[in-house]
């Protein structure tokens, strides 16, 4: 499979490795400044690039017919318009907050605490995310992610707030950067007489960039607009 990075940070160099040692050839290398590039060379594409330029990225493999995989965060008011891009060229495309087994798995996790909470008024929940240094935007798209879910599962929280402190109604989130962490999320329940946490912590970035490599492959021939819940085969 011949595969375009789009972005070639730490994650597109560690998503490389992965790639070669599972059999693929990376056919294309896209820097943050790079726009005049021939994306058609490749068989899909994976995009960890930055908020500024992901759009432009996905829309120039949509409208060339490569399918394409983003794992940027911080893109997301053009989201719907990716969404409609891909549905009008009859594309293919994913996007992921985190592209880890293991947070996906914890996404379920987040929502299903959720649900089981949702009629104890008493708790409050509040949610920590730590992350390097170099994270360009906080709180972390996976961060976000985890309040969404409980937002949704949870009718006593209608909102999300960064660095704020709990009002009862709105989720507050804690963002830490902290140099050398790959993604630390802790949700947290907590109450007068006890408390309740859930957490993941990120070893390393292999892990992402598994998943993001594993997403291409399973999107490759494929139509439609997915999730890592559909390429994990999570109900």
């Amino acid at each position: 499979m011949n595969i375009a990075l789009l972005g070639y940070g730490r994650m597109g160099q560690t998503i490389e490795k992965i790639a070669i040692s599972r059999g693929h050839n990376i056919v294309l290398k896209v820097d943050k400044d790079d726009t005049n590039y021939d994306i058609t060379k490749a068989d899909v594409a994976i995009d960890f690039s930055i908020p500024s330029v992901a759009f432009g990225n996905i829309s120039k493999c949509l409208n060339n017919n490569v399918p394409v995989v983003s794992g940027t965060t911080g893109w997301l008011e053009n989201y719907d318009n990716a969404l409609a891009l891909c549905k009008e060229k009859k594309g293919a495309f994913i996007y992921a907050s985190n592209f880890s087994l293991g947070v996906n798995i914890f996404f379920e996790l987040n929502k299903t605490l959720a649900k089981m909470m949702s009629n104890l008024k008493e708790y409050n929940v509040t949610m920590e995310e730590i992350h390097h240094t170099k994270k360009l935007d906080a709180p972390s798209g996976t961060a976000i992610t985890l309040a969404d879910g409980v937002i949704e599962h949870n009718a006593n929280y209608n909102a999300w707030e960064l660095n704020k402190t709990n009002n009862n109604t709105t989720i507050p989130i804690v963002a830490k950067r902290i140099e050398d962490v790959p993604g630390t999320h802790t949700i947290d329940y907590d109450s007068d007489v006890d408390s309740i946490h859930i957490k993941h912590t990120a070893h390393n970035r292999q892990g992402f960039a598994l998943g993001a490599v594993v997403a291409a492959e399973w999107l490759v021939g494929k139509t439609g607009v997915f999730t890592m819940n559909d390429v994990l085969n999570i109900s």
